[in-house]
Protein backbone atom coordinates (compact mmCIF):
# COMPACT_ATOMS: atom_id res chain seq x y z
CA UNK A 1 0.00 0.00 0.00
CA UNK A 2 1.16 3.57 -0.67
CA UNK A 3 -0.04 6.94 0.57
CA UNK A 4 0.27 10.03 -1.63
CA UNK A 5 0.34 13.74 -0.80
CA UNK A 6 0.46 16.45 -3.45
CA UNK A 7 1.94 19.93 -3.03
CA UNK A 8 3.04 22.88 -5.11
CA UNK A 9 -0.23 24.16 -6.46
CA UNK A 10 -1.12 27.82 -6.52
CA UNK A 11 -2.08 30.82 -8.61
CA UNK A 12 0.03 31.74 -11.63
CA UNK A 13 -0.39 33.96 -14.66
CA UNK A 14 -0.74 32.50 -18.13
CA UNK A 15 2.66 31.65 -19.56
CA UNK A 16 4.09 30.98 -16.12
CA UNK A 17 5.34 27.79 -14.50
CA UNK A 18 4.59 25.62 -11.50
CA UNK A 19 6.18 22.48 -10.14
CA UNK A 20 3.89 19.97 -8.46
CA UNK A 21 5.25 17.31 -6.16
CA UNK A 22 3.78 14.02 -5.05
CA UNK A 23 5.30 12.59 -1.89
CA UNK A 24 4.77 8.91 -1.22
CA UNK A 25 4.95 6.85 1.92
CA UNK A 26 4.69 3.14 2.35
CA UNK A 27 6.61 0.22 1.06
CA UNK A 28 7.89 -0.59 -2.42
CA UNK A 29 7.25 2.79 -4.03
CA UNK A 30 9.41 1.73 -6.97
CA UNK A 31 6.89 -1.04 -7.69
CA UNK A 32 4.25 1.50 -8.68
CA UNK A 33 3.80 3.52 -11.81
CA UNK A 34 2.56 7.01 -11.00
CA UNK A 35 0.21 9.23 -12.92
CA UNK A 36 -1.07 12.78 -12.68
CA UNK A 37 -4.70 13.57 -13.37
CA UNK A 38 -6.67 16.79 -13.20
CA UNK A 39 -10.28 17.71 -12.69
CA UNK A 40 -11.87 21.06 -13.42
CA UNK A 41 -15.26 22.03 -11.96
CA UNK A 42 -18.13 20.10 -13.53
CA UNK A 43 -15.73 18.12 -15.71
CA UNK A 44 -14.54 14.54 -15.58
CA UNK A 45 -11.12 13.67 -14.21
CA UNK A 46 -8.62 13.72 -17.06
CA UNK A 47 -5.25 12.07 -17.53
CA UNK A 48 -2.22 14.37 -17.65
CA UNK A 49 0.96 12.29 -17.50
CA UNK A 50 2.42 9.03 -16.18
CA UNK A 51 5.86 7.66 -15.36
CA UNK A 52 7.03 4.07 -15.16
CA UNK A 53 8.50 2.32 -12.14
CA UNK A 54 12.07 3.46 -12.76
CA UNK A 55 11.25 6.71 -14.49
CA UNK A 56 12.60 5.48 -17.79
CA UNK A 57 9.30 5.75 -19.62
CA UNK A 58 6.84 8.59 -19.64
CA UNK A 59 3.47 9.19 -21.24
CA UNK A 60 1.57 12.47 -21.75
CA UNK A 61 -1.83 13.68 -22.77
CA UNK A 62 -1.71 15.53 -26.07
CA UNK A 63 -2.93 18.70 -24.38
CA UNK A 64 0.21 18.98 -22.23
CA UNK A 65 2.85 17.38 -24.45
CA UNK A 66 5.85 19.68 -24.83
CA UNK A 67 4.79 21.85 -21.86
CA UNK A 68 4.71 19.43 -18.91
CA UNK A 69 7.43 17.06 -17.73
CA UNK A 70 6.93 14.21 -15.29
CA UNK A 71 9.84 12.74 -13.35
CA UNK A 72 10.42 10.62 -10.29
CA UNK A 73 13.06 10.02 -7.63
CA UNK A 74 12.55 6.63 -6.04
CA UNK A 75 15.16 7.27 -3.37
CA UNK A 76 13.09 10.23 -2.18
CA UNK A 77 9.77 8.53 -2.95
CA UNK A 78 8.66 11.50 -4.98
CA UNK A 79 7.17 12.26 -8.36
CA UNK A 80 7.26 15.75 -9.83
CA UNK A 81 5.27 17.46 -12.55
CA UNK A 82 6.98 20.49 -14.05
CA UNK A 83 4.38 22.62 -15.79
CA UNK A 84 5.55 25.35 -18.17
CA UNK A 85 3.73 27.71 -20.52
CA UNK A 86 0.60 27.36 -18.44
CA UNK A 87 -2.76 28.27 -19.94
CA UNK A 88 -6.04 29.23 -18.27
CA UNK A 89 -7.48 25.90 -19.43
CA UNK A 90 -4.90 24.13 -17.23
CA UNK A 91 -6.81 25.37 -14.20
CA UNK A 92 -7.87 22.30 -12.23
CA UNK A 93 -7.33 20.29 -9.12
CA UNK A 94 -4.34 18.05 -9.82
CA UNK A 95 -4.11 14.56 -8.35
CA UNK A 96 -1.31 12.04 -8.30
CA UNK A 97 -2.15 8.36 -8.34
CA UNK A 98 -0.28 5.07 -8.18
CA UNK A 99 -0.79 1.75 -9.90
CA UNK A 100 1.17 -1.49 -9.72
CA UNK A 101 0.55 -2.02 -13.44
CA UNK A 102 2.52 -0.35 -16.23
CA UNK A 103 0.48 -0.72 -19.38
CA UNK A 104 0.81 2.20 -21.81
CA UNK A 105 -2.56 1.43 -23.34
CA UNK A 106 -4.28 1.73 -19.96
CA UNK A 107 -2.32 4.44 -18.18
CA UNK A 108 -4.80 7.16 -19.06
CA UNK A 109 -7.65 5.30 -17.37
CA UNK A 110 -8.23 6.51 -13.83
CA UNK A 111 -9.74 3.16 -12.92
CA UNK A 112 -6.30 1.57 -13.26
CA UNK A 113 -4.98 3.49 -10.28
CA UNK A 114 -5.51 2.06 -6.82
CA UNK A 115 -4.13 4.89 -4.71
CA UNK A 116 -4.85 8.62 -4.89
CA UNK A 117 -3.77 11.78 -3.19
CA UNK A 118 -6.11 14.53 -1.99
CA UNK A 119 -5.25 16.91 -4.80
CA UNK A 120 -3.73 20.37 -5.13
CA UNK A 121 -5.39 23.37 -6.80
CA UNK A 122 -3.74 25.00 -9.79
CA UNK A 123 -5.25 28.26 -11.03
CA UNK A 124 -3.95 29.99 -14.16
CA UNK A 125 -5.14 33.55 -14.69
CA UNK A 126 -5.38 35.14 -18.13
Amino acid sequence: QVQLVESGGGLVQAGGSLRLSCAASGRSFSSYAVGWFRQAPEKERAFVAAVSYSGGSTFYADSVKGRFTISRDNAKKAVNLQMNSLKPEDTSVYYCAATPHWSPSLLSASGQYAYWGQGTQVTVSS
